[in-house]
């Protein structure tokens, strides 16, 4: 699983074009298209296109299309591309440029590739797409999937009541558990409020359980889906967890209600939408990741969790074909959600790994057979590592930096709890978790008191805020893998987050 518990940031776009002409022989060679010299006479006439790469069937694979312009008329184009090389469309966003697709063509990539409307294509997994996938189309079609339409605000059902006051504070059962509560100074932040209503945080991840006695009231049933398919499923079932309690963890850290039931979250007052993402093998593909993040930002959400790295490959390296494909057609998804105003909050990761100097990935694929790698500086964790992502590292309850955390100067934005967490769990329960997931949700629920506090403020106002408001850690004296300052450094970033100064600093 990619988003367990313990269990650059650049684009580049290389074009290149060719043109070889023999002087020796006194022939012009072109690319399909080009204006040719016919020997002898003198006369110019145009070169034949090349042929069309022949449909050879073979295992059916999804695919990451990014045309060259986000815009209706260029996507129809591509969409028009993926059918004519023997494929269907999944899905598509021409909001961002990007189509998802299905073909079992073993030369659909290399033909979609030369159309003009098209910048770049790239399998999303390495193992082939079973017909029990979500997203199987069987043969191809040429029609393109609706998707769920609507402004958020008429989808939306969440209350309109400002902040939630906290003057008499009654601590819930297993309150007293939460050491991770004590260490943000949230205990502190409840004595001035549980945030609002107002506020809705998207947890992208395995589903959340719907009546769970400690989230039930939090979650916004409305805007919730599954995104399995590539398309939102807004039916109850598509969104519930099957396979993993691990959504569910998640969500009762960033918003458990103050209830007299179980724990209480960061931000016990705001809304939550189940985005599942997460299928039933515990795989994370750009496909659902990428309605994921489509769906919380057209149904309002004000921060992301996403507490995974998507699968199969654990960095994503803009030197490999497929994988820069991928990785471009999940950056321009976070990337439109984050200037709609979109916080996006992400796991460092669990491997332990320097993520300002990776060498070696010895684990990727993960849904076929792993190879050892060398990693170069396009190589990264997305979507951890995509810009303007906020990336959290993991703490203990000591203070330091846990064990399994990845780190790395200039990459970790914050840190927070996330060794031994507490929280709810499928079957109307609580368990303990540890990892990066764990704490990304701390941060979550920090930018959601932010919000409440300040609702006015959105997307970079509310990040800043965050990282000014962090309590600066300074790395341990002899640990060598910490670089920077009390202020700025690769193990706890700015700091560790604080939930009091959210709720009231100016």
């Amino acid at each position: 699983m990619s988003f367990s518990p313990i269990t650059a940031r650049t684009r580049r776009r290389v074009l290149s074009t060719c043109l070889a002409v023999s002087l020796a022989t006194g022939l012009g060679l072109a690319g399909a298209g080009a204006a040719v010299a016919a020997p002898g006479d003198g006369s110019v006439v145009a070169a034949q296109p090349a042929p069309a790469l022949p449909v050879v069937t073979g295992q059916v694979m999804n695919y990451a299309v990014n045309v060259t312009k986000a815009n209706n008329g260029q996507t129809r184009k591509a969409e028009r591309a993926v059918t004519a090389a023997a494929g269907t469309v999944v899905a598509s966003w021409p909001e961002i440029g990007v189509v998802i697709a299905q073909s079992d063509n073993v030369n659909f990539a290399a033909s979609v590739r030369a159309d003009k409307s098209v910048a770049s294509v790239g399998a999303t997994r390495t193992a082939p797409v079973a017909a029990s996938d979500p997203t199987w189309k069987g043969a191809p079609d040429t029609a393109a999937l609706q998707r769920t339409g609507g402004s958020a605000s008429q989808q939306s059902v969440a209350e309109q009541e400002g902040l939630e006051a906290a003057t008499a504070v009654t601590a819930d059962p297993l309150e007293a558990r939460q050491w991770d509560m004590t260490a943000i100074k949230a205990d502190q932040a409840h004595q001035v409020t549980d945030g609002s209503k107002k506020v809705l945080v998207a947890v992208l991840d395995s589903g959340i359980q719907g009546d769970h006695p400690d989230l039930a009231a939090n979650i916004d049933q409305g805007r919730s889906a599954g995104c399995l398919s590539g398309t939102p499923d807004t039916s109850y079932a598509a969104w519930q967890p099957t396979t993993s309690d691990h959504g569910t963890h998640v969500a009762g850290t960033i918003a458990a209600g103050r209830n007299g039931v179980g724990i209480v979250g960061v931000a016990p007052a705001s809304k939550l939408s189940s985005v599942k993402v997460v299928n039933d093998d515990g795989f994370i593909y750009a496909e659902a990741a990428i309605c994921g993040f489509m769906y919380a930002e057209a149904t309002g959400a004000d921060v992301t969790n996403n507490s995974y790295f998507i699968d199969p490959w654990e960095f994503w390296c803009g030197s490999d074909v497929d994988q820069a494909a991928v990785k471009t057609a999940v950056d321009r998804a976070v990337q439109f959600t984050q200037r709609k105003g979109v916080v996006n909050v992400a796991a460092a990761g669990n491997s332990a790994v320097d993520l300002a100097n990776k060498t070696v990935d010895t684990g990727s694929p993960n849904d076929t057979v792993p190879v050892t790698r060398q990693l170069d500086e396009t190589c990264t964790d997305i979507p951890a590592e995509l810009d303007g992502v906020v990336t959290v590292s993991s703490t203990t309850s000591t203070g330091t930096k846990s064990s399994f955390s990845n780190y790395g100067e200039g990459v970790i934005d914050v840190a927070a709890p996330g060794s031994s967490i507490l929280s709810t769990v499928t079957g109307g329960g609580y368990g303990t978790k540890s990892g990066t997931s764990m704490a990304s949700p701390h941060v979550a629920g920090v930018l959601a008191l932010l919000k409440a506090t300040h609702p006015r403020a959105e997307g970079t106002q509310l990040t800043d805020l965050l990282y000014a408001q962090a309590d600066d850690v300074a790395c341990p004296a002899t640990a060598a893998t910490c670089v920077g300052t009390p202020a700025d450094n690769g193990w706890f970033g700015e700091g560790l987050v604080d939930a009091l100064d959210a709720v009231t600093a100016p």
